[in-house]
């Protein structure tokens, strides 16, 4: 088995990790028994380019014990829990390359020796495995079965690639799923940014001027959270709906260029580049923090923050502090996932629904073997719904089922006032 892990003497603290996750994901384990008894990915390899978290690997073991060799990478160059990698590979048998604080040549490196175990099925977080397989591994594409994804940043990446008919495979938009960005997106990413910002800083967030930098599902869930911890929240927003919708929710809406002047803490959740830019950054206050939940570490310019600023230096665990003429600015987890570098992700509960549709995509994508086309699909909504059903149940939540005559009332159009 090949690996390149930093310590994997770190093994057993990661199996705790594991094994309390997986106390809090009930879906995936019935998945997971159920792919035990059944071995429907049997023969199958799959490559996988993920956050490598505890959660995550209850996902890998799952789809092992459903027949497949797993093989995996991480999907950002700080998001991997070294202990959980450590693990996968000594006491799961899982070929694990990923290193907290890698370099970009070795997060790349990582990806291509994914594909040199020549997966037929591909798990991204990003789509940087499947671009790194449509760029430099197009003699592969032949032998891909499909591929599925995680989050909306690839989703966006994936369409792009459908319209420009780059695509070559057919691909499951994990993040489509209602049983994942409902609650993944929305109170995972709410959850979890505010556990990054306050174990990367420690500070009062109650009374701080908490701006909000995008208002899809992750944005909904940040701003919601920061509320909760007593922020005065502004929302900025490119898009009238959702600008909209956060006036209506009753938070102050306004351009980023006005919240520069007076917000203290920045959070970006676009997925688009350059959303905080040099320009914004000067009209800044002293003292200013600056995190991002969205993907990519394009959302803030930091490049541009390095030229402009007269010192630099590391003043806290994940927090670096950029000195410039007449001010600091901080930013957190050097401008990556805030709640993935300075802490754990999202929680287990929540992990659970959009790691179930990740092993019932790979399922879906054997049974469907050469049917579907080079697009990007939605995972079914009956398996949507199941997940849904599942983890109710797991909770102990029972709900109402319809009856004949209301099925019947619902699909006709002849009974009026």
């Amino acid at each position: 088995m090949k690996y390149d892990v930093n310590d994997i003497s770190l093994a057993p603290k990661g199996k705790l990790k594991i094994e309390w996750a997986a106390k809090n994901m009930p879906v995936l384990l019935l998945i997971r028994k159920r792919f035990a008894k059944e071995k429907p990915l049997k023969g199958i390899t799959i490559g996988t380019c993920l956050h490598i978290t505890s959660e995550t690997a209850n996902l890998l073991i799952a789809l092992k014990a459903g027949g497949a060799e797993v093989v995996d990478c991480a999907s950002n160059p700080l998001s991997t829990q070294d202990d959980v990698a450590a693990s996968l590979v000594k006491d799961y048998g899982i070929s694990t390359f990923a290193k907290k604080w890698e370099d970009k040549k070795t997060y790349y490196r990582h990806l291509n020796l994914v594909l040199d175990f020549k997966p037929q099925i591909t798990m991204d977080d990003g789509a940087d495995l499947v671009g790194l397989l449509h760029t430099e591994g197009k003699n592969m594409l032949s032998n891909i079965v499909g591929s599925s994804e995680e989050t909306t940043t690839g989703v966006i990446r994936l369409r792009a690639m459908e319209k420009d008919k780059a695509l070559k495979i057919p691909v499951m938009a994990v993040n489509d799923s209602e049983t994942k960005h409902f609650f993944d997106n929305h109170y995972g990413t709410g959850q979890s940014t505010i556990d990054g910002i306050l174990r990367a800083t420690n500070v009062l967030l109650a009374g701080k001027k908490f701006v909000v930098c995008g208002y899809g599902f992750c944005g909904r869930g940040v701003a919601s959270r920061a509320r909760g911890m007593g922020c005065d929240v502004i929302v900025c927003e490119v898009e009238p709906v959702r600008a909209l919708e956060a006036h209506l929710d009753g938070y102050r809406v306004m351009t980023i260029k006005e919240a520069s002047n007076i917000g203290d803490i920045f959070v970006t959740v676009t997925g688009d580049k350059s959303v905080i830019d040099i320009d914004h950054i000067k009209s800044m206050k002293d003292g200013v923090m600056l995190a991002n939940s969205g993907h990519f570490n394009v959302e803030i310019a930091i490049e541009k923050l390095e030229k402009e600023a007269v010192n630099k230096r590391q003043i806290r665990d994940f927090v670096t502090e950029y000195s410039l003429k007449n001010k600091k600015i901080y930013v957190l987890g050097e401008g990556r996932l805030i709640n993935l570098t300075a802490a754990e992700g999202h929680p287990a509960e929540v992990m659970d629904m959009s790691f179930a549709n990740q092993a019932l995509a790979a399922e879906y994508l054997v049974k469907n073997k050469g049917k579907l086309e080079a697009k990007v699909y939605r995972i079914p909504e009956n398996l949507d719904k199941e997940i849904a059903r599942l983890k109710l149940e797991s909770l102990g939540v029972k709900i109402d089922v319809l009856t004949p005559e209301q099925k019947k009332y619902l699909s006709s159009w002849e009974e009026g006032t």
